[in-house]
């Protein structure tokens, strides 16, 4: 008889983006006239780069032709993605092409990366922070029940909030595993570079290892926020990198990513010590066939001088309009964070409002999609997300209507 992993049991009843379009769609069917403004889900809403098209297209038309067709390539991504990546991103970072893994999503390496460590490993997350983080480890069977405050056993919750600026604190006891953010998946907060000192600091101290989700790097503006945890003295021993193209450069529905393992970063087993780079490229290779060549062909136009002006203007697009949305809400009287290193921005919700019931309420009277804070941790009550990829037409008419009513 086949058996249910029983850790399943331990998720939530509803992943937190279903069930905003299971709301919205019933919204929809009941005022199937409404016009609503999308602030919520981060998709992209501008087109792609013009140079990554070209490449596109072009790697395409090799496709069909007899001596320029690709199959397989290699499984850890094609070397002229990676050493352009290495050379732009990573310049003067001492990062090796051969230490970049090409992926499909830097949601699936993040979600994958954990099946590299015993599940005994005790791991720390922000609060709130993407679900992927805590929900991959709860389906390997890395936590507890959840205990009455909703949150699960076995799990060192690192609070992001007013108080410290939305940026995740140093524990004090040991931990193993630690997810951080930056720029922060709902804030919108950069970490400056004394506090990610801190946690390098932190995890060559407890032989822990930092996964960094960069994946809004490009957004950061502000110079004492790096926008590489490799530009960290002591980095390349303790961290590893998620990077994605689907933001900076609207891959959403190309799928394109990378992670950045040092050879250098050590992991323990009953006294052997082991390549982590070793081990990710093991897994890498057994279950994973390679992102399609047209569509890496595609990310490497992005570090041409032409693809890196386009997604700079691409970026600051977002930005602009991050901006000037931020500055319209604090004119209507909100209280909101972020917009500034990232498309993001992080509104509190009116006094004794829940997240649910301010997004209810938005989409009941005003027609405006958000996304509810405390779906993206205990931390994030009182608070909703906004996106500023939605068209300005968009965030225009969202303000004009809170502004009505």
């Amino acid at each position: 008889m086949a058996k249910l992993n029983h850790h399943f049991s331990k998720l939530s009843g509803n992943y937190l983006f279903p069930e905003i379009e299971k709301r919205v769609a019933d919204y929809r069917q009941k005022t199937p006239h409404c016009k609503l403004m999308d602030l919520g889900i981060g998709d992209i809403t501008q087109p792609l780069p013009a140079s990554a098209v070209a490449a596109l297209a072009g790697a395409a038309l090799e496709m069909g032709k007899q001596g320029a067709f690709r199959g397989y390539g290699p499984s850890e991504g094609y070397s002229f993605l990676r050493e352009a990546i290495a050379s732009v991103e990573y310049a003067g970072l001492e990062i090796d092409p051969s230490e970049i893994f090409i992926s499909d999503g830097a949601q699936s390496d993040i979600a994958n990366f954990q099946e590299l460590f015993d599940i005994d490993n005790r791991i720390a997350i922000p609060d709130p922070t993407y679900p992927v983080y805590l929900d991959s480890n709860v389906i390997a069977g890395r936590t507890r029940a959840l205990l009455k405050t909703g949150r699960h056993g076995g799990v060192t919750y690192l609070p992001c909030t007013e108080e410290n600026e939305f940026k995740p604190q140093v524990p004090t006891i040991p931990i193993d595993l630690i997810y951080l953010c930056s720029p922060n998946n709902p804030t919108g907060t950069a970490m400056d570079r004394k506090l990610l000192k801190q946690w390098v600091d932190y995890a060559k101290e407890n032989n822990a290892i930092l996964l960094l989700d960069g994946a809004y790097s490009a957004f950061i503006t502000d110079p004492d926020a790096p926008q590489s945890i490799f530009e960290i003295e002591g980095a390349r021993e303790v961290a590893v990198e998620f990077r994605t193209f689907s933001k900076s450069a609207g891959f959403t529905g190309l799928r394109c990513s990378y992670t950045v393992v040092p050879k250098g970063l050590k992991i323990y087993d009953f006294g052997s010590i082991h390549s982590l780079h070793a081990l990710w490229n093991r897994r890498h290779a057994t279950k994973f066939n390679g992102v399609a060549y047209p569509i890496q062909r595609a990310a490497a136009a992005l570090f041409t001088p032409q693809g890196q002006k386009e997604v700079k203007a691409l970026v600051s697009s977002y930005l602009e309009r991050a901006r000037l949305f931020r500055q319209g809400l604090a004119n209507l009287g909100y209280t909101v964070y972020g917009g500034q290193d990232s498309p993001y921005l992080w509104c509190k919700t009116p006094p004794k409002v829940s997240s649910w019931n301010f997004f209810d309420y938005l989409l009941q009277s005003h027609q405006i999609v958000s996304i509810p804070g405390s779906g993206f941790g205990h931390a994030g009550e009182g608070f909703i997300r906004f996106s500023a990829f939605a068209d300005s037409s968009a965030l225009g008419e969202a303000l004009q209507r809170l502004k009505s009513g």
